[in-house]
Order: C-alpha cells, then structure tokens, then sequence
C-alpha cells in the first residue's frame, strides 16, 4: 500500500511539474524528499511502529506542502513571464529622420508666429520636401494665414529643389487668392511658367492677374520675360504670324503702363518683326532706340541685316552690316552666312569675299552650304578659275574649312566645271 501512494505522489509530482515548468534540480529535490519520508495509509491513525522523528509526519500534510510550494512558484514565474502580445495590437512604427526633424521645427515655432518666424523656417530647411510639410502645417494653424513672403520663399524651394508638382499647385493657390502678391512672387511664377511649355498660357494668367492688381502692375521685367517666351514659339514662318499679334498687344501695353523699355526688350521687338519679315516696323523701332534712350548692339544690327536679306532686300541688309562694322560691332555668324550667301546669288562676289574673310578674321567658319553658294554661283557665272584660287587660298587660310570640306568643295568645282 505504501509503495502505492509514493507512486501517486510521484505522479502527482510529475503532472505538477510539467504545467509549472520547474526546473530539473528543484524537481529532483522533491521526488527525493518524499521517497525518503514513510508515508502513512490512513491519515487519521498513527500506527504504532512510526518513528517520532520529524521525518515521520509527513504524510498528505507534505502533500499539501509541495503542492502550495508548486502552485506558489507556478504564480510567481507566470507574474515573472511577459503574457503573449497580441497580434490585433498594433504598435506605433517608429519615426524617419524626416518626421523628427519636423516636429523639431514645429516646436521651436511658438504659439503666435508671424509669417515672417514661418518664413526663417522655411530658409533654414535644406530638405524641400521637410519645408513643405512645415508650409503645409502652419497654414491650418488658428490665427495664421500666408502672405507673399511665405509664398514666394516657398515657390523659390520648390522650384530649386526641383519639386515642380508642388509649385505648380502654388501658382493655382496664389491666382485663387490665396495671397495679395507681390511683384517678386509674380515675376517668379511667370519666369517658371515661361520655361515650361505646357505652363505657357498660365503665364499670361499671372500676367492678367498683375494687371488687375493695384500694387504690382507689370514691370519690364515682366514683360521682357513674356516677349522672350513668346520668340521661342517663333520657329516657323506661320507660326510667327499666330503670335505676332501677342507680341504687338504687349508692346502697346507696355507703352500704354508707362514701361520705358530697354535695349533688350526693344531688341526683341526688333527680332520679333525680322522673324515675320516685316522690316518696315522692325527698322521703325530701330529709330526709335534713340527716344529711349538705347543704343543699338550688334544683335540689334545683326536681326535686322540678317531679315533684309531674307526679305530680298540685300543692298539695304548690306548696308546695315557696314554700319554696324563702322561702329566696331561684330555680326553673328548666321547674319554673316546669310550675307554671302545673299550677296553670292546677287552676283556681287567683291562684297561676299569680303564679308567671308571678315568672318574667318572673327574666328568665325562658314558651314558647307556658305561655301557651296559662294562657289557654285562663281561657276555659273563663268568665273571658275576664280573659284579654283579662292578654294586654294582658304585651304591655306589657317582655321577656314576642314580637309574633309576642301575635298567636298573641289569635286564640287571639278564637276560644275565639265558641265
């Protein structure tokens, strides 16, 4: 009977320790302790043969011990050990360098800042995508609305930082009223508009916008920046038609507004009229440099030679490149071109070979085709031995035309010649 109960005990024992986790010695310690210690058959009676140590007495007593010893350490290693997370916790991911950064910023801006605090911010960010967060944030403050400042300081960081997106949706905020303006916030707007094709009528729209404002009319600036957009539609000869009257509508109006234009404005009026052929109001706005008082450049003699020869009008084109070279201005090389090739098909081969070395002596070379006229022209006129030496003495010229050139131009010659 007694082996019975140790065997219950130690099943008991054994059960306890696998829900308690107990560790192998403690275990062990226990499993010795009560196979060492007689254990009584009935609990009520004593029998008479046990012994009077202390050892004696255990009986379901030392069961009820180690049971609350068991149970005690089961409750203080579960209190020790963590419970299971739950996976339907979601636990806050943690913050990007970026995200850190701008609540740093939002906390150095006190309650009450002005758009000029919001404006030091914005300049001291590097990052444009970190400034535009703060922008973003400080507009739905209470109390706080942007202004020009704000505006323009913000357009400025998103353009340079390449973020076109995001000044695009600036220049929508600011022509919906979002902002009174200002003349830097519009020129700023216009000038990045006008290099972008697909925002040029947008362009005009802040155009429109300065001219119904009372404080920022357009400036020259602004004006200089519209003609400019507006002479790289000029591409094609009927395209320059389309837009020429956009072109004259902004002369009229710059006049009108009390705009003194300067040399450069008036240059592109000038370049404007000699790209739609019209020379008369190109050479009348060449006199009128003078009221303004502008001095014409060399472009300004350069666009007006260069559309008199394309008009066909190449003695009074001729006579403008003379002018010009009396004051010591220098043509472009495509109004020099222009001038031989002009000059060549006129049969005045004097004048073209002057204008050709004037332009090889300028350290400017002729393309193949300049050549080819000059030459070809030469043949028909029945002067090919003329051609043959003038060949001869620019291939000697140091830096007038490649081998390459030289040996086109002279089958060129040897052809025209046996014909």
């Amino acid at each position: 009977m007694e082996a019975v109960h140790r065997r219950l005990l130690g099943s008991f024992l054994s059960e306890t320790n696998r829900h308690s986790n107990l560790s192998p010695s403690l275990f062990r310690l226990l499993i010795f302790e009560t196979n060492s210690i007689p254990i009584s058959p009935n609990p009520k009676q004593e029998p008479a043969t046990v012994s009077t140590s202390p050892s004696s007495y255990f009986s379901c007593r030392s069961i009820v011990s180690a049971t609350s010893f068991l149970c005690s350490y089961k409750e203080h290693s579960e209190a020790l050990t963590p419970p299971p997370e739950d996976p339907r916790i979601i636990r806050p991911r943690t913050r990007t360098p970026l995200e850190k950064q701008f609540e740093t910023w939002v906390e150095k801006l006190k309650p009450g800042f002005t758009p000029a605090d919001v404006d030091d911010a914005l300049r001291s960010q590097s990052d444009p995508d970190l400034a535009l967060d703060i922008f973003r944030w400080t507009a739905q403050q209470r109390g706080y609305k942007h202004n020009q400042l704000t505006y323009h300081t913000m357009f400025q960081i998103a353009v340079s930082g390449k973020r076109f997106g995001h000044a695009e949706t600036l220049i929508e905020e600011v022509l919906a009223g979002a902002c009174s303006g200002s003349l830097n916030l519009y020129n700023s707007m216009i000038r990045f508009c006008c290099s972008r094709k697909p925002l040029f009528n947008r362009a005009f729209d802040v155009y429109r916008k300065m001219q119904r404002s009372q404080d920022c009319k357009p400036t020259l600036e602004t004006y200089t920046l519209l003609l400019n957009a507006l002479l790289r539609k000029f591409n094609k000869l009927n395209v320059c038609y389309a837009y020429m009257h956009s072109v004259r509508s902004l002369l009229k109006q710059m006049k009108a507004s009390g705009v003194i234009p300067d040399t450069f404005a008036l240059n592109l009026i000038i370049k404007a009229y000699s790209k739609c052929l019209e020379m008369d109001e190109a050479i009348r706005v060449f006199r009128e440099m003078g009221l303004y008082a502008c001095e014409p450049n060399a472009y300004t003699y350069s666009y007006i030679a260069k559309g008199l020869c394309e008009k066909g009008r190449v003695s009074q084109g001729f006579g403008f490149y003379k002018e010009m070279r009396d004051k010591g201005l220098v043509p472009t090389s495509s109004t020099y071109m222009i001038l031989i090739c002009s000059l060549s098909m006129e049969r005045r081969f004097e004048d073209a070979n002057g204008v050709l070395f004037d332009m090889l002596n300028n350290s400017m070379v002729p393309d193949l085709l300049t050549y080819r006229t000059l030459f070809e022209e030469l043949c028909r006129e029945g002067r090919g031995n003329e051609a043959f030496q003038l060949l001869e003495e620019l291939r000697k010229k140091e830096g007038s035309m490649e081998e390459k050139t030289y040996k086109t131009l002279l089958d060129g010659l040897h052809f025209l010649c046996r014909e």
